[in-house]
């Protein structure tokens, strides 16, 4: 891809679209290409991950300051470690398909940069910095919040309602089977919303909604969960 498919394919994987490309570009530009160019260099992104680390802490602290109010800050930096992590991040990365768009020397590419977790992790922090600075501290929440918070969600950092409501299940409702069911999926394909139901036998128990089939069917079986509950007081 050339330079201006480069940024259209991204800006459509991120569901944003940057005043000024240049940041851009910047972010998905590895050492190693700026390295094999002659003339015209550009900027490699590590400046900009510098700046993407920060916004990332940033965000990711106000949000788990707000989710966990009975947590002691030990228990929040423990979070927050497994959250920014190589490996989170490179999940994130991945599920943008980020590594199709990096500008990378032969050699590193050869040598298979473009799936290594350490240059993955990288590139989200880096395309972050650049929102930030292109688009400010809002844009800069939202592709955390739709991108790596949903994603990171989804590998069940935070918790697991879907066990809770099997354990419920099986404790009070034995003869009958839980099971799941995407009931709709809008929205563009880089930004999908899917809706999710929860059966308990042939009972639609409740309904809810994500950015991933597996958050969807978390936030349904969250809701079930308080339903089940009332229930068994009654």
């Amino acid at each position: 891809m050339n330079s201006n498919e480069v940024v259209e394919f991204v800006e459509n994987r991120i569901g944003y679209v940057f005043n000024d490309k240049e940041f851009l570009l910047e972010a998905l530009t590895h050492s190693s290409f700026t390295n094999e160019m002659r003339i015209n260099k550009r900027p490699d992104y590590e400046r900009l991950e510098f700046l993407g680390d920060a916004v990332l802490e940033l965000v990711i602290s106000e949000f788990l300051y707000e989710r966990y109010p009975k947590v002691p800050e030990g228990g929040l930096s423990k979070k927050r470690a497994s959250m920014v992590c190589e490996k989170s991040l490179s999940l994130c990365a991945r599920r943008m398909e980020l590594g199709k768009a990096i500008f990378m020397g032969k050699g590193e590419e050869s040598s298979g940069g473009r799936e290594r977790d350490s240059v993955l992790c990288d590139i989200t922090e880096s395309v972050l910095g650049a929102i930030y600075l292109d688009g400010g501290i809002v844009n800069a929440q939202k592709y955390v919040t739709d991108h790596i918070l949903c994603v990171l969600t989804e590998d069940e950092l935070f918790y697991d309602a879907k066990s809770m409501l099997q354990e419920i299940v099986q404790k009070y409702y034995n003869d009958l089977s839980l099971s799941y069911e995407i009931l709709s999926e809008t929205g563009p394909e880089h930004d999908k919303t899917f809706l999710t139901g929860v059966m308990l036998g042939d009972e639609m128990l409740a309904e809810g909604e994500g950015k991933s089939k597996k958050i969807s069917q978390q936030s349904a079986a969250a809701k079930a969960i308080k339903l089940l509950k009332n229930r068994i007081k009654e």
